[in-house]
């Protein structure tokens, strides 16, 4: 086992015995493994419309929102499901509440629903966020926006909780006051009011609404202008669950000094840290000069067999540094496949028509392969007793369930 993922495993003695007590002394068994503690995540956006049918009218952004692409669900679903078990879905206030009043919530809650029933844990994106808002804002007073924006945080944080239970609170808010992705009412009212006032809102009354849910402080920008927000946001007494981090390299992979030295740098608030929008592309890249990836357009923008390869080799790469550093507690990738991918780029793992890439192998072969225990034989010791090292997560013994967490060194299981 590496030793660099020796904090992402646990070792467990497990004491077998019958269901009258007895040790169960030299008895050949079967261990294994049944779900990752750590979140292996992706969007889940394409389910929105498999699982929930067709978007209400006038709503749903097809880059952003639900499109359910080529795949059919039964396909869609085995991919997502065999590697994944942390799912991100989209509740953009234009996508969600097109119109005044009359929210996405029965789709949402649907596919929420048929994640959870599959054993994924699930996740809403963004809370607040100053792009893809309803049209239906713009020409209300500032005041009027806060108070709905207030209650669009309560509605979805209090109405989906216990379904959905960690939440982007705030999204971009470093680019917030300033930047205006089209007109829209959310950048004015940054401006006016500040972002510590926007931060606090979405983290305290997201709070009050689902006390146990999971916050996080979500940017893509990696510079000291977020370092600073954070600080500002810490020293202002609001609490914050997890710090978010984007990496959407579309310009190619950053290499793992890059990564390293930008996940120490944001470790050391003592916070969590939730890579949440990983994407890495098997086309050509984007030229190494543009600021904005927003601006960068182009008509078709294939995945190619260089690009597929040097894509399975970053998948890697990127996945074995994150995992490898303590503070990382989550990383979800965005996009299953290059149908109706951000920006038109192929950084989807799966092709457009359901054909696996190279780099979805290359992740299957870590998080079901290298960093997972298959089906193993193993046999007790003449005490009834088994000791156990392996990636912290559910398994079974001859099917029946046990776990390993930390901190968690003994266990007893009963076997018929």
């Amino acid at each position: 086992m590496d030793s660099t993922l020796m904090h992402r495993t646990g070792e467990v003695t497990l004491s077998v015995v019958t269901p009258d007590g007895r040790p169960t002394a030299d008895r050949a068994v079967t261990v294994a493994q049944q779900r990752h503690a750590f979140p292996f995540g992706n969007i889940g956006f394409d389910f929105v419309s498999l699982v929930g049918g067709p978007p209400p009218t006038g709503g749903e952004d097809a880059e952003t929102f639900g499109r359910a692409g080529r795949l059919e669900l039964d396909r869609a679903g085995e991919l997502w499901l065999n590697l994944f078990n942390t799912a991100t879905l989209p509740f953009y206030w234009g996508g969600y509440e097109p119109r005044r009043g009359a929210p996405d919530t029965a789709r949402l809650t649907a596919t929420a629903r048929w994640f959870a029933e599959r054993g994924v844990t699930v996740k809403g994106h963004p809370l607040v966020w100053h792009t893809v808002q309803p049209p239906w804002l713009l020409g209300l007073g500032l005041d009027e926006v806060e108070r709905l924006l207030r209650a669009r945080i309560r509605d979805l944080a209090g109405g989906f909780a216990g379904l959905i239970d960690t939440w982007d609170a705030i999204n971009e808010a470093v680019i917030m006051p300033v930047f205006a992705n089209g007109e829209n009412a959310v950048t004015p009212l940054a401006r006016a009011r500040g972002r510590i006032h926007m931060v606090r809102m979405a983290f305290e009354e997201a709070r009050a609404a689902n006390p146990a849910a999971t916050l996080v402080l979500n940017d893509f920008d990696l510079s000291s202008a977020f370092e600073c927000l954070i600080e500002a946001v810490l020293e202002a007494g609001v609490r914050i669950d997890a710090i978010g981090l984007q990496t959407h390299m579309h310009q190619g992979y950053r290499g793992e000094e890059y990564t390293i030295g930008v996940l120490d740098r944001f470790a050391r608030y003592g916070l969590p840290l939730h890579m949440t929008e990983t994407t890495l592309v098997s086309g050509h890249l984007m030229p190494p000069d543009i600021d904005d990836l927003n601006d960068y357009r182009i008509p078709q923008w294939p995945s190619t067999p260089e690009g597929e390869s040097r894509q399975a080799d970053d998948v890697v790469r990127h996945y074995r540094t994150l995992l490898a550093h303590p503070a990382v507690q989550s990383v979800n990738y965005w996009g299953l496949t290059d149908d109706g991918a951000w920006l038109g780029a192929p950084a989807g793992l799966v092709r457009a028509d359901g054909t696996r890439k190279p780099s979805y192998d290359a992740l299957e072969s870590l998080i079901k392969g290298e960093w997972w225990l298959p089906p193993t034989g193993l046999r007790t010791s003449a005490d009834g007793t088994l000791t156990i090292r392996a990636f912290l997560g559910d398994y079974t013994i001859d099917g029946a369930p046990f776990t390993i967490a930390p901190g968690r060194t003994a266990l007893t299981v009963t076997l018929a």
